[in-house]
């Protein structure tokens, strides 16, 4: 199995939870472990922004999310903004990839300061410290200077920012290629297989015959 094979994927309260839930679609769909977060912020973008309503609580929103995406048991695992016994509180339990998208700059803030203050804050702190592969997608416009600093801080420290700003040169048709185009980027980061966007160039290769 080529990637990461478990992937922490965390959802906060910016706009953009299309990509939140199509990467984590994606993801079950290539057979990868998934352990869900999400924050109440972010569950409420969800129900304005999509036709999902998520459960509130963690056991029956992992049963909904595994429906949802036809995850096999156990599949996808969802823990509480304070369950700090959960594998992706520690590094030695933590996956070795986590994707945080759409990504607040308050969560942006905290990540970039060290400030664990929830779960979701502690799992991107332990990717850090432990050298493990951390993507963050923000969804902002226009940055301010703040926001470039802690992204350029967090890069400094090894994290890479994504930014879910969709190219335009597969000529999408509609919001989901869109949507695709930024996920397929992820998955490339992550080193999972995609078919949803071809690399640059792909698309223009003609036969020498």
């Amino acid at each position: 199995m080529a990637g990461a094979e478990r992937v922490t994927l965390a959802m906060t309260g910016a706009s953009g939870a299309q990509y939140g839930l199509r990467l984590l679609d994606c993801l079950v769909q290539e057979d990868r472990e998934v352990h869900f977060l999400i924050s109440k912020a972010a569950q409420l973008v969800v129900a304005t922004e999509t036709d999902v309503t998520l459960p509130s609580k963690p056991q029956a929103m992992q049963a909904f999310l595994s429906e949802y995406t036809g995850a096999a048991p156990g599949q996808i695992r969802v823990y509480g903004k304070e369950d700090w016994m959960a594998p992706v509180a520690s590094g030695s339990g933590a996956p070795s990839a986590m994707v945080v998208v759409p990504c607040s700059t308050g969560t942006l803030s905290a990540i970039a300061t060290g400030a664990c203050n929830n779960l979701i804050e502690r799992a991107a702190d332990v990717a850090l410290k432990e050298r493990r592969q951390l993507i963050l997608v923000p969804r902002e416009a226009p940055f301010s200077s703040i926001h470039l600093e802690n992204m350029l801080k967090l890069s400094n420290l090894g994290a890479v920012i994504l930014p879910a700003a969709p190219g335009f040169y597969h000529q999408p048709q509609t919001i989901d290629d869109l949507v695709d185009f930024v996920v397929a980027r992820i998955l490339n980061q992550l080193g999972i297989p995609q078919d949803m966007l071809p690399r640059w160039g792909e698309h223009h290769l003609v036969s020498d015959e």
